[in-house]
C-alpha cells in the first residue's frame, strides 16, 4: 500500500482542509463538496484526511461494521453475540463514476431468492464506507440516480436495497466528500443542497507559495515514507485535536441568540428549506468544538454560514456560488443580542490553528461564467449593418466585425429530441434503453442479472415444472428461465448549436434575440443532462468557439462574448459541425447528437455559396443526424432560405417565437417525424 500524502503537509488551501476537518469532528454536518480547477490538490488532501482519523472497533467478521458496542439490530449479518471488537483503521472507500446501482448499494442473488427463498445479498460500496470515509472524484459526472441513491444514504444512514419483494436494510453512516471542476458540468441546485458545506480552492498566484508546493510535491515523489515521516509529529498532534473535538462536542452550548442569528442569516440570503439552518447550526457547533470552546460564538456563525451557504444562494443554472459578506456582516450585528457580553477572543477555527480559518471563504474567484451585460445605450442601438461587400472602414474591427451584443431575456422551450431509441446516458431528452423507467418487455439476461421481470420468470419456468419433478409449492427455477426486465427511459444527447454570427445577423436588436433563444436551448440542455457544443461562422471560415463538454455554462460564456460581422460561410459551419460530430461518435458511440443551426438561411462568399451549403447539409441527413433549424429571418420580405436548409437536412425548420413553448403544440411530433422521413 503506498504512503498517503501527509495532510499538514498540505500548503495553503485553508477552507478546503477546514470543511474536511469539521466534517471528521462531526459527520452529522452532511459532508463536504469541494469545487475548483485541477491540480489543487483536491484528491490529495480527501485521501491524506483518512489516515487522521480515529481507529474503528468492529465484530469480527461483520461486513458491515457494525459497532460491538451497539450493533445495528437489522445487520443482516446479524443478530451479534456479545464479543469482544477488533479495531481497524477507519476506511476511505472510492466510487468510481462509472460505478452501477448494484456496486454502490449492493445486489441479491435473485435466483437463490427465488429458488432456495434465501436472502443471498452481496454488499456494496456504501456498506464498505459505514463509520468511514465515501470519496467520489468527478462528482458532477456521476449519473443522476446513483448521486440521489448516495445522498439519500447520508441524510438517513441507511441503505436499502428492494429487489421485487426481497427487502434488506444496513447502517450506511459515512463522511461523504465530493470534488468537482466547474468546467466540466454543475450539479444540479437541488443535488449541491445536499452536501452539508462547500468550498472553493484555486491555485495560489503567489510565487512563494508555489515554490513550496513544488518543493514539498518532489521530496514526497523522492522518498515517500522519508517525507511522511519528517511531517509525522505534525499529523500525531491533529489526529489528538481531532479526537479531542470529538470528545467536547457534546458539551458545546448552542445558545437561543445563536440560533436567531443562525436563523435570520438564512432568511436574509432566501435558501430554500430549512436544511441551511440545521447544517449551520451543527458547523458553528464543530467549529466550537474544534477551537476548544464550549459555546458557540457570533464568530463561528460566521465562518458557518461563509461554508454552509454559498452553493444555496444559486437561482439560475449559470450563477456561481458566492456569498456577499458585506450583507453577512450587518444580518449578524442586526440579529445579535443587544449587550455583547462574549469577548472577541481569536475562536482559532483554522485547521492549523491559527487565523482566521482560511480568511472566510466561500466566496469563489470569477469564473467565466460570471458575465457583466452591456450597457443600455448598446442594446438600444439598432442601426442595420453595412453591406456586406462594403469594405472596412476606420475604426472598425477588420472584415466588419461588430462588438458583442447583449443578450436577450432567456424563456421556456419547447422540447427537441431525437427520433428513435437510443441507449445513451441517462438523461432527460430522448427516449432510450435504460436500467430506470418504465418496463416494456422482458429479454434473457447477457450477464449478471440485475432487473428481474418476474412474470415472464414464472411465464418461461411454469411449463417445465412436472419435468424438474415439482412436489411442493415452490416453484422450480433454472437459470436459463430468469428473464431479464427492459426499461425505457430518458436520456441525455448531445446538443451541437451552429450560429450564425455574420453580418447578415449583426444587426443588434435582432442578435440580442438570437443570443437570447440559444441561451433559452442552453438552459433547457442544462435540465434536460445533455452536453452541448458551439460552432460560429462568419467572415470566411467556421470555429469550434466551444469543443462538447458538460459545462453548459462555459458554452453561456462563449455565446455572450460572441462577435458578429463579415459574410456567411454557411457550408463552412455545416462542414465543421460535421467534423465536430464525426469525432464525438468515436469518443461516445451510444450518445445521439442533435444538431442546432441557428441562422437565417443565407450563404455568401465563394462560388455557388448555396448550393455548398445545401450538399453540406444532405452529408449531415445521409448520416441520420437530427436536426432543427432556428429561423432568424425578419422584416416584411421573407427569403425561406432556412426551410430550404432545414429540408436539406432533413429536419424541420422553426422561428424564433415559435421556439417558445407556449407557442405551438406539435413542434416535438414535427421533429421527430421530420427526423424519420430523412
Amino acid at each position: 500500500m503506498s504512503t498517503p500524502y501527509p495532510f499538514t503537509a498540505i500548503v495553503g488551501q485553508d477552507d478546503l482542509r477546514l470543511g474536511l476537518l469539521l466534517n471528521a469532528v462531526s459527520p452529522a454536518v452532511g459532508g463536504v463538496l469541494v469545487r475548483g480547477e485541477k491540480g489543487t490538490a483536491k484528491s490529495t488532501a480527501v485521501r491524506a484526511l483518512a489516515a487522521l482519523m480515529p481507529e474503528v472497533p468492529v465484530v469480527p467478521g461483520c461486513r458491515f461494521s457494525c459497532d460491538p458496542g451497539s450493533p445495528d439490530p437489522a445487520c443482516p449479518d446479524g443478530p451479534h453475540a456479545e464479543a469482544a471488537g477488533v479495531s481497524r483503521a477507519a476506511r476511505t472507500v472510492e466510487l468510481p463514476v462509472g460505478a452501477s446501482e448494484d456496486r454502490l448499494v449492493g445486489a441479491l442473488d435473485i435466483e437463490r431468492a427465488l429458488s432456495e427463498g434465501v436472502k443471498a445479498f452481496e454488499p456494496g460500496l456504501l456498506a464498505d464506507a459505514h463509520r468511514g470515509i465515501l470519496y467520489v472524484d468527478e462528482v458532477n459526472l456521476l449519473h443522476d440516480h446513483l448521486v440521489d441513491l448516495l445522498l439519500d444514504a447520508a441524510a438517513m444512514g441507511a441503505s436499502y436495497v428492494e429487489r421485487e419483494g426481497v427487502s434488506v436494510r444496513h447502517a450506511a453512516r459515512f463522511l461523504l466528500v465530493g470534488t468537482m471542476n466547474p468546467e466540466e458540468g454543475e450539479l444540479r441546485p437541488q443535488l449541491l443542497d445536499r452536501f452539508g458545506l462547500t468550498v472553493e480552492v484555486s491555485a495560489s498566484r503567489d510565487t512563494d507559495e508555489r515554490v513550496e508546493v513544488v518543493r514539498r510535491r518532489l521530496a514526497y515523489d523522492d522518498d515517500p515514507e522519508g517525507f511522511a515521516a519528517r511531517w509525522a509529529g505534525e499529523e500525531g498532534a491533529l489526529r489528538e485535536r481531532i479526537a479531542a473535538a470529538r470528545v467536547l462536542l457534546p458539551r458545546v452550548v448552542l445558545s437561543d441568540g445563536v440560533l436567531r442569528q443562525i436563523a435570520a442569516t438564512c432568511a436574509a440570503f432566501e435558501v430554500d428549506g430549512m436544511r441551511a439552518d440545521i447544517v449551520m447550526a451543527r458547523t458553528a457547533t464543530a467549529l466550537a468544538a474544534w477551537a476548544g470552546r464550549e459555546e458557540v460564538t457570533a464568530d463561528d456563525v460566521r465562518q458557518a454560514a461563509l461554508l454552509a451557504l454559498p452553493h444555496r444562494r444559486r437561482r439560475n443554472p449559470f450563477d456561481a456560488p458566492g456569498l456577499d459578506e458585506d450583507k453577512l456582516d450587518q444580518t449578524l450585528d442586526e440579529a445579535g443580542p443587544q449587550e455583547d457580553g462574549s469577548d472577541d477572543d481569536d475562536p482559532d477555527p483554522g485547521p492549523d490553528g491559527g487565523g482566521d480559518g482560511g480568511g472566510g471563504g466561500g466566496v469563489p474567484p470569477q469564473a467565466d461564467g460570471d458575465r457583466t451585460p452591456p450597457s443600455a445605450s448598446q442594446s438600444d442601438d439598432t442601426s442595420s449593418p453595412a453591406p456586406e461587400s462594403a469594405p472596412d472602414t476606420p475604426g472598425q474591427p477588420a472584415g466588419g466585425e461588430q462588438q458583442p451584443v447583449a443578450v436577450a431575456e432567456p424563456f421556456r422551450t419547447k422540447m427537441l429530441s431525437v427520433p428513435g431509441l437510443g441507449e445513451g446516458a441517462a438523461g432527460r431528452r430522448s427516449r432510450a434503453r435504460t436500467e430506470h423507467g418504465r418496463t416494456t418487455g422482458a429479454v434473457r439476461p447477457q450477464g449478471a442479472l440485475t432487473k428481474l421481470h418476474l412474470a415472464a420468470t414464472v411465464q418461461a419456468a411454469a411449463p417445465h415444472q412436472r419435468a424438474r419433478g415439482r412436489s411442493g409449492r415452490g416453484l422450480v427455477v433454472r437459470r436459463d428461465d430468469l428473464r431479464q426486465a427492459t426499461r425505457e427511459g430518458r436520456e441525455g444527447n448531445l446538443v451541437l448549436f451552429v450560429v450564425d454570427a455574420s453580418g447578415s445577423m449583426a444587426a443588434r436588436q435582432r442578435m440580442s434575440a438570437v443570443k437570447g433563444a440559444v441561451l433559452s436551448l442552453l438552459l433547457d440542455a442544462y435540465q434536460r443532462r445533455d452536453k452541448v457544443g458551439l460552432v460560429t461562422f462568419r467572415g470566411k471560415e467556421a470555429d469550434v468557439a466551444l469543443p462538447p463538454t458538460s459545462s453548459v455554462d462555459a458554452a453561456a460564456a462563449r455565446l455572450e462574448s460572441l462577435p458578429t460581422g463579415g459574410r456567411t460561410p454557411l457550408a463552412a459551419g455545416l462542414l465543421k459541425a460535421h467534423d465536430v460530430l464525426r469525432v464525438e461518435r468515436l469518443r461516445d458511440p451510444s450518445r445521439r447528437p442533435l444538431l442546432v443551426v441557428v441562422t437565417d438561411g443565407r450563404a455568401t462568399g465563394g462560388p455557388e455559396p448555396v448550393a455548398l451549403a445545401g450538399r453540406a447539409g444532405r452529408l449531415h441527413r445521409s448520416e441520420g443526424t437530427a436536426s432543427v433549424v432556428v429561423d432568424c429571418e425578419s422584416g416584411y420580405v421573407r427569403l425561406g432560405l432556412a426551410g430550404e436548409l432545414a429540408r436539406e437536412l432533413g429536419g424541420t425548420a422553426v422561428t424564433l417565437d415559435e421556439l417558445r413553448a407556449d407557442s405551438i403544440a406539435g413542434l416535438v411530433k414535427d421533429v421527430t417525424a421530420a427526423g424519420r422521413a430523412a
